[in-house]
């Protein structure tokens, strides 16, 4: 399945229907006189967060959505069909941002949510509403107004509890695996993560949603790499782990690099309270692992945990402090199955 987390589109709400200019002709009838009705309000533009979707793919292949406009009105005073409402579902966590993507016009954070972001027209007046003591005979109709058009952004942001960064290589892929149902490619390559994965954690009988987002380099701010599109995942988690690999070539400069990258890429990621987890204990004794801790310790991290995705050891202590950050029951908890539903990932990310 592709993935998709931007997608441009262009929104026209439906036109109001035309008044209808219409005269009593029956047989037998003494007085005539106007009897044309209103015509009918054109079709909102409405979105609705639902469940099941993940990604904004849909959209790459139908970008114009137009709601239908009103019927026009009748004889015998009947007054047009208002047009049905269009309803575009988005996923979860979906922002419509203005087409210069400054300003956020809409924000999707619950299963069910629903904005009527354009209204159609209203229908135009008949020649009945025209009708007065000196105009017995009205011929003015409206039109009915015209529908009104836009171009948005939208712009995906997953909703997880817990966010997970570090540089390639850092073992985030393995983590994922070995602490939830998630089953993300793992190789010994770098940039084996190409899009953001979520898994759903479950310890100490609570669960929550982490999400493992791809690598950062030194200068992703800037473009190099995959950069930092995908940090937006994870500007709604509550603590970021920053995994840090103990058989790399300096942990220290790892820890600076991330650190760095996410004060650039700025929206209180910089803020954000973060553990940091000295990855890949099973590589390196306990003695090397003592004094890597103790060098991150001096270059500004508050405790470091040693632990190994591979074996396990060390995690229930590092997700246990991940539990202190979080409410007694997390936002995403109840929305936790359809997460499990994520297909492996075979699938790639799809840029405009």
């Amino acid at each position: 399945m592709h993935f998709l987390d931007q997608a441009k589109i262009c929104l026209k709400s439906g036109g109001g229907g035309p008044g209808a200019v219409s005269f009593r002709r029956e047989a037998y009838v003494e007085f005539g006189g106007p009897d044309g009705g209103n015509g009918g309000k054109g079709g909102d533009i409405v979105f609705e967060a639902v469940q099941g979707l993940n990604t904004l793919i849909d959209f790459r292949y139908s970008q114009h959505f137009k709601a239908k406009r009103g019927n026009h009105g009748q004889g015998k005073n009947r007054t047009g069909a208002g047009a049905r409402d269009l309803v575009i579902e988005v996923p979860v966590g979906t922002q419509v941002l203005s087409e210069d993507k400054e300003e956020v016009l809409a924000d999707f954070t619950e299963v069910g949510q629903r904005v009527v972001f354009l209204e159609g027209g209203q229908g135009g007046r008949g020649n009945t509403s025209y009708k007065s003591a000196t105009n017995r005979a009205p011929r003015q109709h409206q039109p009915g107004e015209p529908g009104a058009e836009m171009w948005v952004w939208l712009r995906l942001k997953l909703l997880a509890d817990v966010g997970l960064v570090g540089l390639p290589n850092a073992g985030k892929s393995t983590f994922i695996n070995q602490v939830s149902n998630a089953r993300a490619k793992v190789g010994h390559y770098a940039f084996t993560t190409l899009i953001p994965k979520l898994g759903v954690v479950r310890h100490r009988a609570r669960e929550f949603v982490l999400a493992d987002i791809p690598g950062l380099i030194e200068g992703a701010a800037d473009g190099a790499g995959i950069g930092d599109r995908f940090l937006g995942h994870i500007e709604r988690c509550r603590v970021l782990i920053h995994l840090i690999d103990i058989a790399g070539d300096d942990p220290v400069e790892a820890m600076r690099v991330v650190e760095e990258e996410l004060e650039a890429y700025g929206e209180g990621l910089a803020d954000k309270p973060r553990l940091v987890a000295l990855n890949k204990l099973d590589l390196a004794d306990e003695e090397l692992g003592e004094a890597f801790a103790e060098e991150l310790i001096a270059a500004g991290a508050d405790k470091v945990f040693p632990v190994s995705g591979a074996s396990g050891e060390g995690i229930d202590a590092l997700l246990d402090a991940v539990l202190s950050y979080l409410p007694d029951r997390t936002s995403t908890e109840t929305n936790a199955a359809e997460v499990e539903d994520q297909p492996e990932d075979g699938g790639e990310w799809s840029p405009l």
